[in-house]
């Protein structure tokens, strides 16, 4: 029999979450080889219609109306009024604009969830405030003898809460995919390009670019045989000896989607940025002549000389702001387009600001060996930190910082992270 391993509480999503958890052996119903594929799941069939949620009440002194059936009744207070000739050129429009939204909410539902998030992470600060700042990595461990929690586990628990409420209001509207088959094919293949599969382990993990996925690489090349430690130096192969979900079968996809135990790592939007930033274009000659040359060209004056090697944090925020979100290189591909969390159920969601414990609990979930441990941070890598942030954010015009925003806005709101400050006052210190 495989023995149990239970998961720790504070590690859990919550009983409520979007991603609900299948038990403490969720998707390792056997040890050993992998059972036979399922078969495929039909992909070309339309879902079910769902039944029309009854509206409210009439109010006091105000009758049903009865001049048209309830289907034909306008959503919304107020009595009903006869329909009006529409142009057919706004007619057209509409049809244009209801095409082009069908994956995403109403703008007035997605205000309401962002607004939710928002007080969410206040009444988050609130707390916070009371029992004193938290240290920047916490501890993982169980609560105190005492029966109270410290600072940091009480951080935790309710960044989780807050990423559980929010995936769970946005993934739940009608507009949105249930699973990879409902995506448009475009973003199927970005998604399934990006979940390694580790078949002896039966776990997917969604890589994200510039949040330790190197890292993660080698750990899975270590679970599978392919290198003998974490600590093997030398240039890391981003494509040899890993699996990727988007290389098998329709059913093997889906069973696999059903029973892995699936993870992703995320991190501040703004941070991840500046890290791409700092290392593409300042270390990477072939991201310096494959998109610094375009971007020094694009954006200034008398710049066709420039190798791609001097390309500002302003020249690359506006080439993001022009860029098309399904196009953009990996590596600044905002993290919902890359892992689609409302598609793909994870079972955990850990954190680049707690790396190490968060690491340490998948690594324990699935049963690693106990000689596979996360690699140390390499010698040479500049961490990004806050002065450096903040620096560069208060160097940066302000209007490219926040009309970039709406592109990375899931990011910030599902994930629970902070808008970037970028007042005066802020700035001046």
């Amino acid at each position: 029999m495989c023995p149990e391993v239970p998961l720790a509480p504070a590690a859990r999503l919550s009983r409520d979450s979007a991603v609900p958890a299948a038990g403490p052996r969720a998707g390792r119903a056997q040890c050993g080889a992998v059972p036979p594929p399922l078969p495929p799941r039909a992909v070309t069939a339309p879902a079910p219609p769902r039944p029309a949620e009854p509206g409210p009440p009439p109010g006091p002194g105000r009758a049903c109306p009865a001049r048209e059936p309830p289907a034909m009744q306008p959503r919304g207070p107020g009595p009903a009024e006869p329909r009006r000739a529409v142009p057919l050129g706004r007619s057209r429009a509409r049809s244009r604009g209801a095409a082009g939204t069908a994956l995403l909410p109403s703008m007035l539902m997605f205000g309401v969830i962002l607004a939710s998030s928002g007080l969410l992470l206040m009444i988050e600060r609130g707390i916070l405030a009371q029992v004193g700042p938290p240290p920047l990595h916490p501890p993982a461990g169980p609560s105190r003898r005492d029966g109270r929690d410290s600072p940091a586990e009480l951080e935790l628990e309710v960044l989780r809460d807050t990423r559980n409420r929010t995936i769970r209001a946005l993934c739940g509207q009608r507009s949105m995919p249930r699973s990879v088959w409902e995506l448009p094919p475009g973003q199927r293949r970005t998604v399934l390009r990006h979940l390694l599969v580790s078949d002896k382990y039966r776990f997917l993990y969604c890589y994200v670019p510039k949040v330790a996925c190197s890292n993660w690489k080698r750990i899975l090349k270590v679970l599978d045989g392919a290198l003998e430690s974490v600590d093997v130096q030398g240039k890391m192969d981003h494509k040899s000896d890993l699996v990727f979900l988007g290389d098998m079968k329709p059913e093997e996809i889906s069973y696999r989607l059903k029973h892995y135990y699936k993870f992703i790592f995320v991190r501040n939007p703004m941070e991840r940025l500046l890290s791409a930033y700092r290392n593409k274009f300042g270390e990477i000659k072939e991201y310096q002549q494959k998109y610094g040359v375009e971007i020094i060209r694009r954006y200034r004056k008398n710049g066709g000389n420039s190798a791609g090697d001097d390309v500002s944090f302003s020249e690359f925020l506006q080439y993001l702001l022009d860029e098309d979100v399904e196009r953009m290189n990996e590596h600044w591909m905002p993290i919902y387009n890359l892992c689609q969390p409302c598609a793909v159920r994870y079972d955990f969601i850990g954190s680049y600001e707690r790396l190490r414990a968060d690491a340490n609990h998948v690594l324990e979930h699935i049963q690693s060996p106990s000689f596979v441990r996360f690699p140390e941070r390499q010698a040479w890598y500049k961490p990004v930190t806050a002065e450096t942030l903040h620096y560069y954010l208060c160097n940066t015009q302000r209007r490219l910082i926040r009309e970039l925003l709406p592109k990375y806005i899931l990011d910030f709101s599902l994930f629970a992270y902070p808008l970037p400050n970028i007042t005066s006052e802020f700035c001046r210190q």
